[in-house]
């Protein structure tokens, strides 16, 4: 397979999803894939990307998800089931595409649990470990009456504004996900029985002071997995550990994804440890 540009979009069913690949290809070295948050997209991840290739050595490839930043829209509304889809049916596409062949899966909120649900749903000897940041496994009270509240400043505030800036088509992006989560359907959402299907280390960075889930998702995975599992609890940081706390959670990450990726004989850069 030739080396993906560093920018475009794939082709994936229906949609055409942006991307970035930074760094070496998936045939030069292992490649670490961001799954981003219910909000987020390549752009909004900042510079985490970057600096996790320059930490790492691995390739990262970052890209959104449909009805984000510069991808096509996504059908709405949503169903429930949203997630399941993405990790089952979407993602198996997308690693496919860039030729994926050994590395990790590290999300972010709704990419968290899509990870979750991938590496718990999926039998994929290519996924040496997976990073979850902030993730969600049950939904919980606390999570319901942020996402109620940020609807509120949605179409009170300058927020829709400051959400256009990062996603072509903002109310798709942002409808999508708030309608989802704020359905009475959704409130029975759980992916805990996944947890114990995971064959792969589990690193878990979760803020102290995230306004959107609570210490007990950790305590679930604790529990659930039959994987080891490591967790990294922020004091002072919310929801977004790897803007909030920046080195703090890069320098957490990229040490994780060096220690598997040698525990599989694999350096970084793609040579025998």
């Amino acid at each position: 397979m030739t080396s993906l540009p560093s920018t475009g979009r794939l082709a994936i069913g229906d949609h055409q999803l942006e991307y970035r690949m930074i760094g070496p290809s998936s045939a030069e070295a292992p490649t670490l894939v961001l799954l981003h948050e219910g909000l987020g997209s390549v752009g909004l991840w900042g510079e985490f990307p970057d600096k996790l290739a320059t930490a790492t050595g691995a390739g990262v490839f970052v890209y959104s998800r449909a009805g984000y930043g510069q991808s096509s829209p996504a059908a709405l509304p949503r169903k429930v089931d949203y997630m399941h889809r993405e990790a089952l049916d979407v993602l198996p596409r997308v690693l496919g595409a860039i030729g994926f062949q050994r590395g990790l899966l590290i999300g972010h909120s709704d990419g968290a649990s899509i990870a979750a649900i991938y590496a718990g749903g999926v039998p994929d000897h290519r996924v040496r470990g997976i990073t979850l940041m902030a993730p969600h496994f049950v939904v919980e009270d606390i999570s319901v009456q942020s996402i109620a509240a940020i609807k509120q400043a949605y179409e009170t505030t300058e927020l829709r504004a400051k959400l256009a800036k990062w996603h072509r088509d903002v109310d798709n992006a942002f409808r999508g996900w708030n309608d989802a989560w704020l359905d009475p359907a959704f409130h029975a959402w759980d992916i805990s029985d996944h947890l114990a299907y995971i064959r792969v280390p589990v690193q878990i960075v979760q803020g102290a002071d995230d306004q959107y889930g609570t210490l007990k998702q950790i305590e679930i995975a604790e529990a659930e997995c039959y994987c080891p599992v490591e967790t990294l609890i922020i004091p002072g940081a919310g929801h977004s550990p790897h803007r909030e706390a920046a080195e703090t959670t890069l320098g957490a990450v990229a040490d994780f994804a060096d220690r598997i990726l040698r525990g599989h004989g694999e350096a970084a850069h793609g040579q025998a440890a």
